[in-house]
């Protein structure tokens, strides 16, 4: 079916197009009948999993940037999906950048995005998460939610950390873990904070807050691809010692060595999509290889080995959402029926 659809939504401007099916998946979640209809058809067995402390029902999740809004999760907890991470959220809703902001490469099976974090705002967020029909608790039923935490635009390197901890105040109640975003590229200024110099502080205003919520939720700070091994072990010895419980690898990339010219070499933003998959699982394996925090391996998963080689590099979930553009809605079913354990 989506083989059929695909040349159709091609035609559209990628952000009308990814607009229009977040809104097909939120009414059909929304209706019983054709919930149920949608979770008939993508079921799997489950295949159970445990990281910082959560029992997922397989290891395939949704990335941050898909719903941003939160507005979806019914109908995408219906695809199949071990967990469903909704964000980037900040603390005031804001435009993002100017558009047209995403720009699909078909020739190299890749999107470049510059959205910058549009979104409603946590207030919205949180009117949208009492829609939710997923009962987390259950490891074999429905998804877990991860809720991707972001600096407003406005707020100065030096108060992001006031953000962030605002920002997990409102909305750990409603999340089963929390994702600390400081690798978009497309928020100027956003990756100097996993330099130490800010990093250090900012992870441990973060905790300190976190550790004073009930229930406590576990924190997971997501990287960038293009930190250097020096940069990823000065990430790891902060991490370590703050009691961090996860990390994310990887946002997308600003490199553009591994996409051939012409092809979107001027876009600015992130690139996600086959270009980045080495890269991703080159910084899975050297993470996996100095920590033992569970890792969840997200960049250029087109099909299920793609996904089987982030598993082999030392992840221990994995998220998609650039194969969903080309491979379709049947990709969830197709990893989680042809993944082994890594």
């Amino acid at each position: 079916m989506y083989a059929f659809l695909r040349p159709l939504l091609f035609r559209l401007d990628p952000e009308h197009a990814h607009t229009l099916t977040l809104g097909l998946l939120r009414l059909a979640g929304n209706f019983p009948v054709t919930n149920s209809l949608i979770t008939w058809l993508f079921e799997t067995p489950a295949k159970p999993v445990t990281a910082f402390g959560l029992t997922f029902k397989n290891r395939v999740g949704l990335a941050a940037g898909y719903d941003k809004n939160g507005v979806a999760v019914n109908g995408l907890a219906a695809l199949g999906f071990g967990h469903i991470e909704v964000g980037t959220v900040t603390r005031l809703p804001q435009a993002g950048n100017p558009k047209p902001r995403v720009h699909r490469v078909p020739a190299a099976q890749a999107v470049v995005n510059a959205m910058g974090f549009p979104n409603n705002g946590v207030d919205e967020l949180l009117k949208e998460s009492k829609k939710w029909k997923v009962d987390s608790r259950s490891a074999f039923h429905s998804p877990k939610i991860g809720i991707n935490l972001g600096k407003g635009k406005a707020t100065p390197l030096e108060k992001a950390a006031e953000d962030y901890c605002a920002l997990l105040e409102r909305v750990h109640a409603c999340a089963d873990y929390v994702a600390i975003n400081l690798s978009s590229p497309n928020t100027p200024g956003l990756r100097q904070l996993q330099t130490r110099v800010y990093l250090e502080g900012l992870l441990q205003a973060v905790v300190k807050v976190r550790n004073t919520l009930t229930p406590r939720v576990p924190l997971l700070v997501k990287l960038a691809p293009d930190l250097s091994e020096a940069e990823l072990d000065e990430v790891l010895t902060v991490v370590t010692a703050l009691g961090i419980d996860g990390l994310i690898a990887t946002n997308t990339t600003v490199s553009r060595v591994a996409l051939a010219p012409p092809a979107a070499q001027t876009l600015a933003g992130g690139l996600s999509g086959a270009p980045l998959t080495q890269r991703s699982t080159e910084v899975i394996h050297y993470l996996a290889r100095r920590t033992a925090l569970p890792i969840i391996g997200v960049g250029g998963i087109l099909n299920a080995a793609d996904a089987q080689a982030k598993l082999d590099a030392g992840a221990t979930l994995i998220q998609i959402y650039t194969g969903l553009v080309y491979a379709g809605p049947g990709l969830v079913k197709a990893i989680n029926l042809k993944v082994r354990e890594a």
